[in-house]
């Protein structure tokens, strides 16, 4: 519509310029109306145009926000999860390694932490929504500054730093699986050399890196309070309440 309204003045323009019944003065103050009217309606065609566009831009933001809302929400389950698993690493290994020489670990309390003296613990990146929406550079159009910023720095450094932390505890954990896997010996139908092969000085030495997962924790509460922040902002932003 405003394309045609451009031509239909454009052609009124020379039109007029080509009219030699009226005065030059006419021509001017006409010729002048008519270039008006066509900037005014260039304005409005690229302001009815940006704003289109600028709706369809927020929509696509508002459907990100809600998506990366479900996301965080499982992000914060597992990673919950995640913490409680390295807490329970932690104290199986400070007790491994507690003993005095001379003393024999005790079956009932192996037995108690079994679970993760062996088992692998990562976090299982939800990342597919936020990596496909800044690659197609929208992360730009959230308008929400706080947002935007703690989005960045989650994906960016929180979560990278925690699977810096687990990676490099994991490589100790898969060191202590190939020292079980050399030494492991079974001494009759139902038991094995596990507590003495854990007394041994290398096993030892690789449960004594592992006795301490401070830093992991640390990272790992740090990536959940900046999901709640998120959580309750983009809430906040349209209206959600937490269980929503």
């Amino acid at each position: 519509m405003a394309e045609q309204e451009v031509i239909k003045h454009t052609k009124k323009v020379f039109k007029i310029w080509g009219n030699k019944k009226v005065s030059i003065w006419h021509k001017v103050r006409e010729f002048l109306l008519e270039i008006a009217i066509i900037v005014f309606a260039i304005s409005l065609s690229i302001w009815v145009h940006d704003k289109s566009e600028h709706s369809h831009q927020q929509k696509e933001v508002k459907e990100f926000l809600l998506g990366l809302r479900e996301d965080l929400q499982a992000d914060v389950a597992e990673m919950k999860e995640d913490k409680e698993s390295y807490v329970m690493q932690g104290k199986t290994f400070s007790y491994i390694t507690s003993l005095n020489p001379g003393k024999s670990l005790n079956n009932d309390s192996l037995k108690k932490y079994q679970t993760w003296l062996f088992n692998i613990t990562r976090l299982q990146e939800n990342n597919g929504r936020f990596e496909g929406f800044k690659a197609a550079g929208k992360i730009g159009a959230i308008e929400d500054l706080v947002i935007q910023n703690n989005i960045m720095d989650l994906y960016q450094e929180n979560i990278p730093a925690v699977l810096a932390s687990t990676d490099a505890y994991i490589r100790w954990k898969n060191k202590l699986l190939d020292f079980s896997a050399k030494n492991r010996k079974r001494t009759s139908d139902s038991t094995n050399n596990i507590p003495v092969m854990l007394l041994m000085d290398e096993a030892q030495n690789l449960c004594g890196f592992m006795a301490n997962p401070s830093e992991i924790i640390e990272r790992y509460d740090s990536c959940i309070s900046k999901m709640n922040s998120l959580l309750k902002e983009i809430g906040d932003r349209y209206g959600l309440d937490e269980h929503q």
